[in-house]
């Protein structure tokens, strides 16, 4: 304390030695109260400059300078569009669902998006000969350049972890073409969106860019004799042919280093989450990686598991996957095929996105006119399009025209996202 009043005293020795004994003292007290509020001030980030210290002590500026520093210092009014979100799009197929898949991205097409499309190695081809020739031959899609093909294709077999492979492979390539987007989302060619993308957008620009959704529990189960005690090898990973996985033995025991849960395989990821799961700065990805290749259904635990065993991420998780899905009973491991019967359950879900659907089936055209307001063959229109009906040209991609899928995705933020469930269903 003796030394920090020295260093407070230095600014006042000049004037103690002109003035006389008898104002010492009040003098040593008025630069000792000046020399504290300075330091409280640089404490508690008043004062940010030598400038600025100036100005507080000796305040002989006129209201001229005064208005033109405040004017040259105040933030510039952001872009237009510039708090709405881009999405990044994973749309995987296999043999058969090369016009499944094309559907699909016009269907849930925005400019403001970017996409990465995959056939496994089970398609033909001449399918994805043809794929890459409907992309360059669509102006659209030509002029824009936001969506992209994984030209070396992988063996996707489900039950083991070539899903997570092939997951992780397009959000390296997402990465690597952009880093200017806030959430992935991964679906399948049997998938079908049932809001617009303005719809989307405009619900995910209300909720902050870091939540991940993703359904999930630890509460195993059957799954946990059936699932995570059997170890198995997926020729997948060595084999060009898609071939059944097979049982190695013995069984394993439940891992004690970290907790284990599941749940679906469809989730919608925040990009700081899926850059930690690529980059695995704290090696947590790939030890659980490394666990999950033997694991029977990995793409259906393993992000859920690594999300819930990071400090950084578990409280970001929404226990939601954003599909309507109907599953079988028991044991939910088969969803129905949904048509026009199921219409109506679809819609009251409030859920952006339903599985599965069978390739054109009518209930895909009724999504179409009555949800998306979509003409056969072209985009989803939005607040984006100029010119005709069919979407050809892009206008400001930030302008977003929200219709009424948004007000059921609000439902959706309502119930997951901003009421006290939020809280109790993250990783539990």
């Amino acid at each position: 304390m003796e030394y920090f009043n020295k260093r407070l005293c230095l600014p006042c020795l000049p004037f103690a030695l002109v003035l006389e004994k008898r104002w010492s003292l009040p003098v040593f007290v008025s630069a000792l109260v000046v020399g504290v509020l300075v330091v409280t001030a640089f404490n508690m980030g008043l004062l940010t400059s030598h400038s600025t210290v100036n100005a507080v002590v000796f305040p002989q500026r006129s209201e001229k300078s005064i208005s033109e520093s405040t004017l040259s210092t105040a933030p510039a009014p952001p872009p237009p569009g510039a708090d709405v979100p881009r999405l990044a799009y994973l749309i995987s197929g296999s043999k058969s669902d090369l016009d499944s898949l094309w559907r699909l991205l016009l269907a849930i097409y925005h400019p403001r998006n970017i996409y990465i499309l995959h056939l496994d190695r089970s398609s033909p081809p001449a399918d994805k000969v043809e794929l890459a020739a409907r992309l360059a031959n669509h102006s659209l899609f030509a002029t824009v350049g936001n969506v992209h093909i994984i030209t070396k294709a992988n063996t996707i077999t489900y039950k083991g972890p070539t899903m997570v492979a092939n997951t992780l492979h397009a959000c390296a390539i997402l990465l690597k073409k952009s880093k200017d987007w806030d959430w992935f989302i991964n679906l399948s060619a049997s998938d079908y969106p049932l809001v617009t993308q303005d719809d989307l957008l405009f619900a995910f620009s209300k909720v902050p860019r870091n939540l991940n959704f993703m359904e999930h529990t630890s509460k195993l189960g059957w799954k946990e004799e059936q699932r995570a005690k059997p170890m198995i090898v997926d020729p997948g990973l060595y084999k060009t042919t898609k071939s059944d996985v097979f049982w190695a033995l013995p069984k394993r025991e439940l891992p004690s280093a970290f907790k284990l849960f599941t749940g679906s395989a469809w989730m919608v990821l925040s990009r700081e989450f899926v850059e930690f799961c690529i980059w695995g700065w704290d090696n947590l990805p790939r030890i659980l990686l490394m666990y999950y290749t033997n694991f029977l259904s990995s793409p259906e635990g393993y992000f859920q598991t690594v999300i819930c065993n990071s400090l950084e991420f578990n409280s970001t998780v929404v226990n939601y996957d954003l599909h309507y899905i109907s599953w079988d009973i028991p044991p939910k491991q088969h969803p129905h095929v949904l048509t026009l019967k199921d219409f109506e359950k679809m819609v009251r879900s409030n859920a952006p996105f339903a599985r599965k659907f069978k390739k054109d089936d009518a209930v895909l055209d009724t999504i179409d006119v009555e949800q998306l307001r979509r003409t056969k063959g072209s985009a989803t229109p939005g607040g984006w399009c100029m010119g005709d009906l069919n979407c050809s040209d892009v206008g400001d991609e930030g302008r977003l025209v929200p219709g009424p899928g948004y007000e059921r995705l609000a439902q959706i933020i309502d119930k997951y996202v901003l009421s006290k469930e939020f809280q109790r269903h993250q990783c539990r």
